[in-house]
């Protein structure tokens, strides 16, 4: 029984401990309610497309972010993102239990938080490490990222003034997702910051979307 005491007040002392078996069991709860929900395996991802300004500036970049740089290195887009996080909390918590140990954090007090600052940095790259053999699974069962959407069809707002050549960025809303592409003029004509806009296709190189003003009757009278 004392044993069972003493394992328990190791998982929530010292602080870094608690922080992390606090962090662990949200992940642990969420596969379990994952598990009975049938979707063990996971499908929640994250958006990796180019991060858009709001500008009204038509000069977009189309190479990542360095956000997206950042979890595309621990494999996120390859491999769900709750498992990759859960992996990462698991390694981390790992760290912590051990450095709480050998470095008597207790004796430290409030200032044992600073501890999670280079586990968090090592845990990092250890998940790109441990989340290696996921994304051969997941490829093999045929994952490839966040399910497409289609957006043919669908009425979008401009965010950047666009005409000729120019790329520009699109904002729509799915079942309350924000979803932000980047867009061109179809026919080359200028197009508004803040309009309407229909999507219309995809370019052949699906790094945009050709777009035109949205028909409506106040366009129709102008």
């Amino acid at each position: 029984m004392s044993i069972i005491i003493g394992l328990i007040a190791m998982l929530f002392h010292p602080l870094p401990n608690a922080v992390m078996t606090t962090l662990l069991g949200i992940a642990a709860l969420y596969w379990i309610i994952t598990f009975i929900a049938g979707d063990f395996l996971g499908d929640l991802d994250v958006d990796l497309d180019s991060d858009l300004d709001a500008d009204g500036d038509s000069d977009v970049s189309t190479e990542p972010s360095t956000f997206q740089k950042v979890l595309s290195y621990i494999n996120i887009g390859k491999v769900p993102m709750m498992v990759v996080i859960s992996m990462f909390k698991f390694i981390a918590w790992i760290f912590t239990m051990a450095s709480s140990m050998f470095f008597d954090l207790a004796s430290w007090g409030l200032k044992s938080i600073l501890i999670l600052i280079p586990i968090f940095i090592i845990s990092y790259f250890l998940t790109r490490w441990a989340t290696k053999p996921f994304v051969k699974i997941y490829k093999q069962m045929g994952y490839s990222g966040e399910e497409a959407i289609d957006l043919i069809g669908r009425i979008a707002t401009l965010k950047s003034t666009i005409k000729d050549e120019a790329l520009g960025t699109a904002e729509l809303t799915i079942q309350s997702d924000v979803i932000k592409v980047l867009v061109k003029s179809k026919n080359g004509q200028e197009i508004a910051f803040n309009s309407a806009i229909t999507i219309l296709e995809e370019s052949d190189d699906k790094r945009f979307y050709w777009v035109q003003p949205e028909i409506n009757l106040h366009n129709v009278l102008n």
